[in-house]
């Protein structure tokens, strides 16, 4: 990783928007340099995190189910079973397999993927960011038909795993091939890393969930792009700096001292290569969020800056290796709102380029 990305915006996943070319449009005016493909739930249900990266999952249908429940009583399933295993083993030797388009993010999963390779294409960005649901979180969210998470079989775990590895490969493909020289940043959305030791997942382990995190991060890598993780919430960062990624991304601006009391973890993960994005804009209240301004958010920034140079790690080091965002999506804001969001996001970042 080159300074190309210091301090650069970053656009983290959701827009309320309701027209994928205005959408485009949010994405064009603020993170030129590393465009993103937006989802718009408002759209169609289908573009919500949970079940964007569903389509080629074994006798799943995220037309017909309300409670993200993957049975795998039925014949349908044991046979989808053995062909999406077959079917998996093939495109891993071979991220050209033409088999990779059976595990494509449709038309009908994203309205905005198409454009986001067009521009691409016609824009040739150093970087350009792609995201997935984290396996951690579809594993804890999806039940069998007895109303089990799949996180406690290991066998529908590993179905997961590998369903959300080929759609990172399919999107390193298509980012690749829409520009050789564009290099694939894909995010792991992990909200729920952030209740691993509570009474939900006392039984889980932070060795599991490390290991299902770090198989996709590995293969990111080893495919030239750049692996990342969001967890918006009060976290255990040891847990993603163990994955490996070469991102992390938090909600800076409400769990800043949360992430500042792993500063032993952070500094040995910045002086590896490792590199924070930092979730200064907050997307979760659109009356706190149009109640900041600029000075504010720059101040938060140095804050936490500061903190950790108190604490031994160089400033340069962190200055150098950082990047801003918001703290979350945006889908859950007004239009209006959310185009302030992502605008705060950009002149963050402008402004911090500015002083150094």
């Amino acid at each position: 990783m080159t300074d190309a990305l210091k301090l650069q915006p970053l656009g983290i996943g959701s827009l309320p928007h309701k027209n994928p070319d205005e959408a485009m449009v949010v994405v064009a005016k603020n993170f030129a340099q590393i465009p993103f493909f937006p989802q718009l739930a408002n759209i169609s249900r289908n573009e919500d995190m949970m079940l964007q990266f569903l389509e080629g999952l074994p006798s799943f249908s995220p037309d017909s189910s309300e409670k993200f429940v993957l049975n795998s009583d039925n014949d349908e399933f044991l046979i989808g079973l053995e062909e999406f295993f077959s079917d998996y083993e093939e495109i891993i030797s071979d991220i050209n397999s033409p088999l990779l388009d059976k595990y494509a993010i449709t038309s009908k999963s994203s309205s905005t993927f198409k454009k986001f390779e067009q521009f691409i294409k016609e824009n040739k960005p150093q970087y350009a960011k792609g995201q997935i649901v984290g396996a951690f979180t579809l594993c804890t969210t999806l039940n069998d038909q007895n109303g089990r998470a799949l996180i406690y079989d290991e066998t529908l775990r590993d179905i997961v795993v590998k369903l959300l590895t080929l759609k990172v490969l399919w999107q390193i493909k298509r980012i690749k091939d829409a520009n050789h020289d564009t290099t694939p940043i894909i995010f792991m959305d992990e909200p729920s890393v952030s209740q691993i030791g509570s009474s939900a997942y006392l039984t889980i382990s932070e060795k599991e969930v490390i290991s299902i995190l770090k198989e996709i991060s590995d293969i990111i890598k080893s495919y030239g792009a750049l692996s990342a993780i969001h967890c918006c919430g009060k976290c255990d960062w040891r847990i993603p700096i163990k994955t490996g990624v070469n991102i992390i991304n938090f909600d800076a601006y409400t769990y800043g001292q949360n992430f500042n009391a792993y500063h032993k973890e952070i500094s040995k993960f910045l002086n590896n290569g490792g590199k924070i994005a930092w979730g200064f804009v907050p997307t979760l209240d659109g009356e706190i969020l149009r109640k900041l301004n600029l000075e504010v958010l720059v101040q938060k920034f140095h804050e936490s800056v500061n903190y950790l140079t108190k604490n031994g790690i160089n400033e340069k080091l962190i200055i150098d290796n950082s990047l801003i965002t918001s703290s979350c999506g945006a889908g859950g804001l007004c239009i209006k709102d959310a185009e302030l969001a992502m605008r705060l996001v950009k002149e963050l970042s402008d402004r911090l380029k500015s002083e150094v």
